[in-house]
């Protein structure tokens, strides 16, 4: 255990599209994890209209452990709009945003105590990430464009991994539904005045399951999103998001 102090509790968002293969393995690292790090947790897996069976695994992993809530899209919504309604459910005074894909080593996560001590936002970057040449290429270039429009603070601004004060993730005003989440996320942090630090991380392959971050659809959708994130924040919105109200199970 580090020598920081652990946190008063931590909410892990875990946002699920069709990962029946990977969901048990994700909830139970994310417990471990938590119970390391944490006084109190919670996770609260997003199941992002799944056609599989990702919600009925989930489901089954909270009926065992009363830790573990599910939050319902009854239909496809977006990576974003499964990361807001994890945000909004968040009880706890921490929240760590991260995927149920399997490509990172959750118990890294007690790397991040000792920034959190004095920083509102500890950003993960991937030391070696661990994805096809065409995806990295993609995301070099992605990284470059919006630290250049929106003056991005960090490094990896997708990286999968992040952890950020309850008071501030409560506060941010988020309407991405897609990829460009996790960039206005960083940035209606910075704008708000959050300290941010950046932690490395190590990035594993994925094993199962289909990744759709590349996906043409998911790229394009990125890009609008961009146009209306910038001009979201030029009208001075930066706080005050709207509150979805999904179904717990």
């Amino acid at each position: 255990m580090s020598a920081a102090p652990r946190l008063g509790g931590v909410s892990i968002v875990l946002p699920c599209h069709d990962e029946e293969a990977n969901v048990a393995r994700a909830i139970a690292e994310a417990t471990a994890a938590a119970e390391r790090v944490a006084k109190a947790h919670e996770i609260l897996v997003v199941d992002d209209g799944s056609t599989d069976r990702t919600r009925a695994l989930a489901e089954a992993a909270a009926a065992r452990d009363p830790h573990v809530r599910v939050l319902v899209h009854e239909h496809n919504r977006g990576y974003g709009a499964a990361l807001r309604t994890g945000l909004e459910a968040a009880r706890l005074p921490w929240v760590f945003l991260t995927d149920a894909d399997l490509q990172f080593d959750l118990g890294e996560l007690e790397l991040f105590l000792p920034a959190a001590v004095d920083h509102d936002l500890v950003a993960g970057y991937r030391l070696d990430r661990a994805d096809p040449l065409r995806r990295r290429l993609d995301a070099a270039a992605w990284n470059a464009l919006v630290r250049r429009t929106f003056r991005v603070p960090v490094r990896d601004v997708d990286c999968a991994f992040k952890l950020l004060r309850g008071d501030l993730a409560h506060s941010l005003r988020i309407i991405s539904d897609g990829a460009m989440v996790s960039t206005e996320l960083i940035t209606r942090a910075r704008l708000a005045g959050a300290r941010i630090a950046e932690v490395g991380v190590h990035h594993r392959p994925r094993v199962a399951g289909h990744p759709s971050g590349a996906s043409p659809l998911v790229i394009v959708r990125a890009f609008l999103e961009l146009r209306r994130v910038r001009a979201d924040l030029r009208a001075g919105r930066l706080s005050g998001r709207a509150r979805p109200r999904p179904r717990t199970t």
